[in-house]
C-alpha cells in the first residue's frame, strides 16, 4: 500500500500553517534588522565627533610641533597646543565610545524584538508540528500492515465525526465488527485523511 501526502483539508491546513510560520519568521527577522539599522543611525553624530576630534587633535599636534621649534620660547608655546590636542582627542574618544554604545544598543534591541515572535514559533508551533509528524509517521507504519489498518479503523470509529462515519456505511460499527474489508479500508483511509495522509492499496 502506498501512502503519500495529498491535498486533503488537513494537509492543506498544515501546509498553510507552515507557510504562515515561514512568513512570520521572515517578517520578524526583517523587522529586527530594520530596528537595528534605525538605531545604528544614532551613531552618526559619534562618527562625526570622532572624525572632527581626531582631525583637530592632529592639526593641533602638528601646529604645536612647529611652534616648538621657535628658539627660547618654543616649549612654553607648545603647552597650550598640547592641552588643546589632548582635549580634541578626548572628544574623538567620546565619539568612539558613543558609537560602541549605539552598536550594543542596536544589537540588544534587534535581539529583543526577535524574542517574542521566535518564542511563539519555538514553544508554540514547533512542538505541535513535531507531534503531528510523529502521529503521521506512526499512522504510516500502522497502515502498512493489516492489523494496523484495523487499529486505524478503530481510531476512526472513536474519533471521527458521525456524519463521515455514516457515509461509509449505515451501521459502520457493525460492519467493522464483522471485519468487512471495504469498511475497514474506508475507516482507515478516513483516519489517514484526518492526518493529511492518503492510503490506498
Amino acid at each position: 500500500m502506498k501512502i503519500y501526502a495529498d491535498r486533503f483539508p488537513a494537509a492543506v491546513r498544515q501546509l498553510l500553517t507552515d507557510l504562515l510560520v515561514a512568513v512570520w519568521v521572515y517578517a520578524a527577522v526583517r523587522f529586527a534588522l530594520w530596528v537595528h539599522d534605525l538605531v545604528q543611525k544614532l551613531a552618526v553624530p559619534g562618527q562625526k565627533l570622532e572624525g572632527a576630534g581626531g582631525g583637530l587633535a592632529d592639526n593641533l599636534a602638528e601646529a604645536g610641533s612647529k611652534v616648538g621649534r621657535v628658539p627660547l620660547v618654543g616649549d612654553e608655546l607648545t603647552a597650550p597646543f598640547r592641552r588643546a590636542s589632548d582635549a580634541a582627542r578626548a572628544l574623538a574618544d567620546a565619539g568612539r565610545d558613543q558609537q560602541e554604545l549605539v552598536d550594543q544598543l542596536a544589537l540588544a534591541l534587534g535581539v529583543a524584538v526577535l524574542i517574542f515572535p521566535l518564542g511563539l514559533v519555538l514553544f508554540g508551533w514547533l512542538p505541535l508540528r513535531l507531534r503531528w509528524m510523529r502521529r503521521a509517521a506512526s499512522a504510516k507504519a500502522l497502515a502498512a500492515v493489516p492489523a494496523g489498518r484495523d487499529l486505524l479503523a478503530l481510531r476512526a470509529l472513536a474519533g471521527q465525526p458521525l456524519g463521515k462515519l455514516t457515509r461509509i456505511a449505515p451501521d459502520v460499527a457493525e460492519a467493522w465488527r464483522r471485519g468487512d474489508d471495504a469498511t475497514v479500508d474506508a475507516l482507515a483511509a478516513l483516519e489517514l485523511r484526518g492526518l493529511g495522509l492518503r492510503g490506498g492499496r
